[in-house]
């Protein structure tokens, strides 16, 4: 059986223990959960729009993915869940940002609502860290 770590960063503020972790690495596979813009604080909402907050989003999911070994160019998934489908082009311009050569697979679903109302963007992620990358 693969080894289970939880995974942290400074840079990421994490959940309430027992509720859920951040990001798990199980073997050479890391499992990023749902990341909003949600800011150290726990209760304000960071990112005005759908590009700002994917931003935050992505770069969270750097700092966790770079914590557990690996690079943004090994996240091989991606789930991204927003509130109003139309804005997918300025979530897709944020990813553009953090991506190069092939991109993720990915999956992209509106929901009707987030945790709190003001988050517009929620995004998942899974990557391989092997040492055969």
């Amino acid at each position: 059986m693969a080894k289970r770590t939880r995974v942290t960063s400074p840079d990421v503020a994490e959940p309430a223990p027992g509720v859920f972790s951040n990001c798990i690495r199980v073997g050479d596979v890391v499992h990023v959960s749902g990341m909003t813009s949600r800011a150290a604080d726990g209760v304000t909402i960071e990112g005005r729009d759908a590009y700002e907050q994917a931003k935050i989003i992505f770069t969270k999911i750097k700092r966790l993915v770079e914590a557990a070994g690996g690079a943004m160019n090994d996240v091989a998934k991606v789930t991204i869940y927003v509130t109003d489908i139309r804005q997918n082009t300025e979530v897709w311009r944020a990813r553009q940002e953090f991506f190069s050569g092939d991109f993720p697979a990915s999956t992209l679903v509106e929901v009707s609502a987030l945790a709190k109302p003001k988050m517009l963007v929620e995004i998942e992620a899974v990557a391989y860290v092997g040492s055969s990358r």
